[in-house]
């Protein structure tokens, strides 16, 4: 059914998927499914409502998405959110996820992203794992050595390594910070 199918750039949790549920519920528009950076419709609304949908969903920071390599982009970057954000990191390769939920080379995925974003998808990757163990920090709910575990990391010095190369703070330091320097992850 991808011809039914919308994309919305600027999704990145649960929470945005709720507001988008209720965005296309007050604009009476059917849906099968929305996941991140997409909405699975029963059919597409006419162009005027599309266009109204578009604008109500812009009021709220998303955006709708019609080129083709913004589609993939969108696709990419949901994809790395959600990876890093299970509950049950998979420990699967980067390139072995995208190329087998995309159905593309993964040499193509690369140009196009670099080429869109000015970063790689490394990068893009590497940063919001920083922004999850940032957030992780913050709740002070799990030991670093849970934390190394949850995101994939071979050992908690692994981890600290990682996170002060970034951050220029080890992950103790950063937990007693009074003001915990956090990004968006639409603003990656």
């Amino acid at each position: 059914m991808e011809e039914n199918r919308i994309y919305i750039k600027n999704m990145v949790c649960q929470r945005c998927i709720m507001t988008v549920s209720e965005i296309l519920k007050s604009k009476e528009i059917a849906f099968r499914e929305i996941g991140l950076g997409f909405a699975e419709l029963e059919k597409l609304p006419a162009d005027g409502k599309l266009l109204e949908l578009g604008t109500q969903l812009s009021e709220v920071g998303f955006e709708l998405i019609e080129k083709r390599n913004d589609r993939l982009i969108s696709q990419i970057k949901s994809l790395i959110i959600a990876e890093v954000y299970a509950e049950d990191y998979s420990g699967a390769k980067l390139s072995e996820i995208l190329t087998s939920r995309l159905a593309y080379d993964y040499s193509h995925i690369t140009h196009i992203f670099t080429q869109a974003e000015g970063q790689s998808i490394q990068t893009f990757y590497n940063s919001v794992k920083i922004e999850r163990i940032k957030e992780l920090l913050a709740y002070d709910e799990f030991s670093i050595a849970q934390i190394a575990d949850r995101l994939g990391f071979s050992t908690p010095a692994y981890l600290s390594t990682f996170f002060k190369k970034s951050t220029g703070y080890t992950p103790s330091q950063f937990r007693d910070l009074p003001e915990k320097d956090r990004k968006s992850l639409d603003s990656i």
